[in-house]
């Protein structure tokens, strides 16, 4: 069977798609082929190659908010780092359902599939928005910016909340036999938006950058995500028999999907510059000291000044030595004043 707009029959049959067992019928939809489960603990585990690629790329993701972070003052770090949190939760959902910890008979699991879909939806959805954050249409970092990303992204996971939720349960005109909503938001949503994101971020490149090395992440990037997207649709019931159910197209999939992110990660750190003068570290700053009392003698052309030693301060033809930051004179002045009152030189005169 084809591809069918509206219909998961022919998707759900190749990948184990999370949705899955909740479409098409009362009992869901079976892939023609899946990895073997595993029993740990007495519990079985379903697709672990894809759990264990979910927790790595939990890992992942936390290094890159880390150094996405660290850069205080590059441009849009407060909107691209919304996109890897969104992702990691994506991950840490996904590992739960994927592995059936939640089992899909229970309850539970069609809420956890719904949030599961909103939060996909919306992860795009966050890509999309940091695809124009380059331009500047509001400047990065004000509540504007921050504010606009938020409330579009809540926007579009209630969204994608509700139709997946009212598809499950066959309610507002929607049903697990003809789920059209749930796959526009599932599959046309994220088609849509990869394309603006890698479009704009060309032009960015062209328009505003002198360096084209960037064009090289968003190659990789792309590639990473039509491989993804090519192996899971196609491939993985081919995968799935070569490897004789170790290993289906999930796994690869899940693995093209985490490089892909890491290569927007790589892209947006290559066109970022951290503005040092603001920037606010680990490593010890190197000041220039402008303090004229840690200057030389040769800086103050007055004789007559204590902090230069005049004739009868250190001799020396009223070129003194360089003042000290104790009271404006020099050890050496402080030791060898020969004119006036002794009061202070050492020794002390007679008498004193």
């Amino acid at each position: 069977m084809g591809l069918q707009f509206g219909s998961f029959d022919s998707l759900c049959e190749t990948a184990a798609l999370v949705v899955c067992p909740l479409v098409g019928t009362e009992q869901g939809i079976v892939p023609t082929c899946y990895s073997r489960n595993v029993d740990v603990g007495g519990t079985l585990i379903f697709q672990p190659s894809t759990c264990f690629i979910h927790i790595v790329a939990i890992i992942m993701t936390a290094i890159m908010i880390y150094h996405i972070r660290s850069k205080y003052t590059a441009v849009g770090r407060k909107e691209i780092v919304t996109f890897f949190w969104m992702y990691a939760l994506i991950q840490l959902i996904g590992m739960f359902l994927d592995s059936s910890i939640i089992p899909t008979a229970n309850p539970a699991y069609e809420w956890f599939a719904a949030i599961y879909t909103g939060l996909v939806a919306a992860t795009y959805c966050c890509l999309l928005i940091n695809a124009f954050v380059g331009f500047q249409w509001a400047e990065d970092g004000t509540p504007k910016s921050l504010w606009a990303l938020r409330i579009a992204c809540l926007i579009v996971f209630a969204a994608g909340f509700f139709f997946a939720i009212a598809t499950f349960k066959s309610f507002a005109g929607m049903s697990y036999a003809k789920p059209t909503a749930l796959w526009i938001i599932y599959i046309i949503w994220p088609l849509a938006c990869v394309p603006v994101y890698i479009i704009s971020q060309l032009i960015l490149v062209f328009r505003t950058l002198e360096d084209r090395w960037p064009i090289g992440d968003i190659i990789f990037g792309t590639a990473f995500w039509a491989i993804a997207m090519v192996i899971l649709f196609a491939f993985s019931t081919t995968i799935c028999d070569a490897i004789k159910h170790y290993i289906d197209g999930l796994f690869f999939s899940e693995l093209c999907v985490l490089l892909s992110v890491m290569m927007v990660y790589k892209y947006w750190d290559s066109i970022t510059k951290e503005d040092l003068e603001f920037s606010v570290g680990s490593k010890a700053a190197v000041w220039e000291v402008k303090d004229p009392l840690l200057s030389g003698a040769q800086d103050f052309p007055d004789e007559d000044s204590n902090y230069h030693g005049a004739s009868g301060y250190g001799g020396g033809g009223g070129r003194g030595t360089a003042a000290s930051l104790v009271g404006g004179v020099s050890g050496q002045q402080y030791y060898n004043q020969q004119s006036g009152p002794r009061r202070g030189g050492y020794p002390p005169a007679a008498g004193f």
